[in-house]
């Protein structure tokens, strides 16, 4: 994949996230954003995957942990969820480790709790997007 491909897979999703939260606009719980992002995102030929367990491995050994990422988008782009009033810094932490424990190079941080969807859309990248070709 290339950092082109992996590019268009975000703006996708903050795409479907556009048409989700002019929909409910904001004031409705987490999970709800959460089923609706999957399903506009997969009626749009995404592969999805939701609140799939994150291991470590640790010394050649597969440890399980408590840490469930919200979406995966065609396995590349992890995408964390919110719907609160301010993003806390642990919420930014767990979407960078989901990030590097996943060996995915983008990510998104996507508050519904707003007016204006793209204002509270954050996209992170890690050094796995930096090894991805540019696919000019």
């Amino acid at each position: 994949m290339t950092k082109k491909e992996v590019n268009q897979v975000a703006f996708d999703v903050i795409s479907s996230a556009i048409e989700v939260h002019k929909t409910f606009g904001p004031g409705l719980l987490e999970s709800v954003y959460e089923a609706c992002m999957e399903y506009e995102l997969k009626l749009r030929g995404f592969d999805v995957q939701r609140q799939q367990k994150v291991f470590v491995l640790y010394k050649e050994i597969k440890l399980e942990t408590e840490l469930r990422f919200d979406l995966l988008v065609d396995d590349c782009v992890v995408v964390e969820l919110k719907a609160v009033q301010e993003i806390n810094p642990i919420e930014v932490a767990k979407l960078l480790s989901y990030m590097k424990l996943l060996k995915k190079p983008k990510g998104l941080m996507i508050n519904f709790f707003t007016d204006k969807i793209t204002k509270s859309t954050t996209p992170y990248v890690n050094e796995y997007f930096s090894v991805l070709p540019d696919g000019d």
